[in-house]
């Protein structure tokens, strides 16, 4: 922990906690480590702090006493659980959980460097599963923004109407980058409805706007390489295909000149399709096909379905409600 103008170091945040002297000094010395040795965040030093008392507070009393290093040592997977179930009826969010969890599997592992202490049972706890963040949808109009100057803004040609029609995928058909730089060059002309391979090589259809389609004719009729019919649809600068990562550049240069949002990104416009098309009245169960979802939940979270919105859905849809 950095020192105080006076050049006496502050006193410790873990310094009121119900511990043993010898884990006291080690808390001590730990919150000094991350603090001055390591420079983590005022913010960070502080999550530990607190995941750290949280978990101390309740170790006293679960063993009977002040617990030390040597008790430490000791402790079984059933101690962390106790304490993680503690916890979770106030914070019952598994990113909280997991947080908490870190912080402890940090201290545990700083302990067993240093050679204080060894606990083979904090190894057998698993945290639970974190679900990623998801992009905020765009608004329409920064989404229809974005497809309209995307060619304006990459390199002039056909380098342009290659993005333009990449994006016009992702917002028009709600494909991952993945799945649309997949295509092949087989696979154009576009027709009424694309046949698509996601994840588990999943086949699925999906339809194709008639913008979509004359936004890859577009980029097709000036491509300057020839692809056989089984070769990539979308070719990098050098004929081979696309990289995700081009994309991904081009889409964050053009946030920067145009002012749209930091979650203006590839995956944010397939997100921004579901989310619309669900704005806009669209069937949850057909969102789910044209998204290749394994189930309706995962849609549900993906479009960001609030109680409000199920319950009008119900409404419209179930033959009591309209009764």
């Amino acid at each position: 922990m950095p020192s105080s103008p006076t050049g006496k170091r502050p006193a410790s945040r873990f310094s009121d906690l119900p511990v043993a002297a010898d884990l006291a000094a080690a808390l001590g010395r730990f919150e000094h480590w991350i603090a001055a040795e390591r420079r983590l965040s005022a913010n960070t030093v502080e999550a530990y702090g607190r995941d750290l008392g949280f978990f101390f507070r309740f170790l006293a009393p679960h063993l009977g006493g002040p617990p030390g290093l040597a008790e430490l040592a000791k402790l079984a997977p059933a101690d962390f659980r106790a304490f993680l179930a503690q916890r979770r009826e106030s914070q019952p969010e598994n990113s909280s959980i997991a947080r908490t969890l870190s912080s402890l599997r940090a201290f545990f592992a700083w302990l067993d460097r240093q050679k204080l202490c060894h606990c083979a049972a904090i190894g057998a706890i698993r945290a639970p599963r974190v679900k990623p963040p998801l992009p905020r949808a765009l608004t329409a109009d920064d989404a229809l923004t974005a497809l309209d100057r995307i060619e304006f803004e990459s390199e002039p040609g056909w380098i342009g109407k290659r993005d333009a029609a990449v994006l016009a995928l992702l917002y028009g058909c709600g494909l991952r980058i993945s799945e649309a730089l997949g295509l092949s060059r087989g696979d154009a002309p576009l027709k009424d409805l694309l046949t698509v391979t996601g994840k588990g090589n999943k086949q699925r259809q999906v339809p194709v706007l008639q913008v979509v389609r004359e936004a890859v004719a577009a980029y097709l009729a000036e491509l300057p390489f020839a692809v056989e019919s089984d070769g990539p649809l979308f070719l990098g600068a050098r004929g081979k295909r696309l990289d995700p990562a081009i994309v991904q550049g081009r889409l964050r240069s053009l946030r920067r000149r145009l002012g749209l949002p930091e979650s203006a990104t590839p995956h944010a416009l397939r997100h921004s399709f579901a989310t619309h098309l669900l704005a806009a009245g669209g069937d949850l169960r057909a969102i789910q096909e044209l998204l290749g979802h394994a189930s309706l939940s995962t849609t549900q979270r993906y479009t960001d379905v609030d109680t409000k919105q199920l319950l009008a859905v119900y409404d419209r849809a179930h033959p009591r409600a309209r009764g």
